[in-house]
């Protein structure tokens, strides 16, 4: 049976500073880690200094978000184009792009999701110790209270952090993303300062905000499909899933536990061996949130005795153009063991796949490959809602072609095609297909 979407269902698409604004050096903005430290680290040594040129580009992008139908946008704040220098003064040039940003949707009936953190910290503070510094909460409150100040009399929809178990463990661990480091001692100050300056920051929001704000967070990790539908197997990939030993700061818990629960795992403290939060700390974390934000793209896999394949793979199976295999259950399982574990509306924040896309003969962009997997996940949603999981919105990643951080230009998640050379844009058949679905609240599925 296929669950209907609320009424008022999210449906919208995602992007960040950092992957599509380009800009890197205009009108006062100053330098992001990733402007600097990508040199050496990233496919074909590629940049995010141009990227997709969306600072030049805004209102033509957010006039085919709006051909789209899209509800919803969810973008992120650079930084250092609002804090050249990560503190002290403003950027008002910088400030005024995010006003007019949110004028043109606002103009076009798209509600703006602004997420006010995703990987891209002004290189002066990472100069001073990044998030390993204790003054990093401090800095991140300044940072969010000059946004909210300029831009919450018309929005009303917030994250804090996108994906800090990417921006701290894979960039502090497997050294895969800026600032591209190996030190696992590293995860301690990191793991502290981003939970705290999280909580601080909702609570500044609430108690600034000009709009009444609703307020989430965004992490994603690995989510394990069960072996079987027995209940022994269910709760055997619920344990995999909240476990923090596996993957370590990759994990699920390791983020969510902490501002949601206040509590963190003992496993979480094992694995680093030492004592993270003091008991008045965890208070802290534990504020309120309207609603709990999760990136989801593929199910996690564990090995499977005899075969070479883990358990979310076989031979020949269906993958994206980064090699991730497909298996759209992850969709119903992640809602189901979230929402149990939680109790919170859930938001997808991020779901999509990167495709080998070019331009055709026609003249068009033919993705099928795309429109199965968004169709094939959405299905997935549908039973977790026909079961009463209180699903609240999806946003696809992306809204359009982008850089992919360390892997560069060649992987296309994009609902619009970017042709990097003139900064062309063309509708993919999945953005068309994506529309309809929109239009008919799901229905159409």
């Amino acid at each position: 049976m296929k669950g209907k979407f609320k009424a008022n269902f999210m449906w919208g698409a995602a992007s960040a500073a950092a992957q599509v604004e380009g800009g890197y050096l205009e009108d006062g903005r100053g330098l992001s880690l990733w402007d600097v430290l990508y040199e050496g680290h990233t496919a074909h040594n590629e940049s995010p200094h141009e990227a997709c040129d969306h600072y030049h580009r805004m209102r033509e992008d957010v006039a085919l978000m709006a051909e789209l139908g899209l509800k919803y946008y969810r973008f992120s704040i650079s930084w250092s184009r609002v804090l050249p220098e990560g503190t002290g003064k403003v950027n008002q040039q910088g400030l005024q792009f995010y006003k007019d940003l949110v004028h043109e949707l606002k103009a076009h009936g798209i509600e703006p999701l602004i997420t006010l953190y995703h990987w891209d910290l002004p290189y002066e503070l990472y100069k001073k110790g990044g998030w390993q510094n204790p003054e990093s909460v401090d800095w991140f409150c300044a940072y969010t209270k000059t946004v909210i100040d300029a831009l919450s009399d018309e929005v009303s929809l917030w994250l804090t952090f996108n994906e800090p178990n990417c921006f701290i463990g894979i960039s502090y661990k497997d050294a895969r993303h800026a600032p591209f480091l190996d030190d696992k001692a590293a995860l301690i100050p990191c793991t502290r300062h981003v939970l705290l300056a999280h909580a601080k920051a909702v609570q500044l929001i609430r108690e600034n905000a000009k709009l009444p704000p609703k307020i989430g967070f965004a992490p994603t990790g690995p989510v394990y499909k069960p072996a079987d539908l027995s209940a022994a197997a269910i709760e055997e990939a619920r344990r995999l899933t909240f476990s923090n030993t596996l993957q370590g700061p990759f994990s699920v818990g390791w983020w969510i536990d902490p501002v949601v629960l206040g509590q963190t795992p003992r496993d979480v403290e094992d694995y680093l061996c030492t004592t993270l939060f003091s008991p008045s700390e965890l208070e802290l974390l534990k504020q309120p949130l309207d609603f709990l934000g999760f990136n989801l793209y593929l199910a996690a896999g564990f090995d499977v005795e005899g075969s070479a394949y883990q358990s979310n793979e076989y031979q020949g199976c269906p993958r994206n153009s980064l090699g991730w295999p497909i298996d759209p259950d992850c969709m119903y399982w992640a809602i189901r063991f979230l929402q149990d574990r939680y109790k919170l509306p859930l938001l997808i924040t991020e779901n999509g796949m990167c495709n080998n896309d070019f331009v055709m003969l026609d003249g068009k962009v033919h993705d099928p490959q795309r429109i199965d997997y968004i169709h094939r996940h959405l299905l997935k949603a549908q039973q977790a809602v026909s079961e009463g999981y209180d699903l609240i919105g999806y946003m696809y990643w992306s809204i359009m072609d982008n850089y992919e951080w360390a892997e560069g230009y060649d992987p296309r998640f994009g609902l619009i095609y970017v042709d990097y050379r003139d900064q062309k844009r063309i509708l993919k058949d999945s953005a068309l297909w994506y529309s309809e679905v929109i239009k008919s609240n799901g229905a159409c599925l």
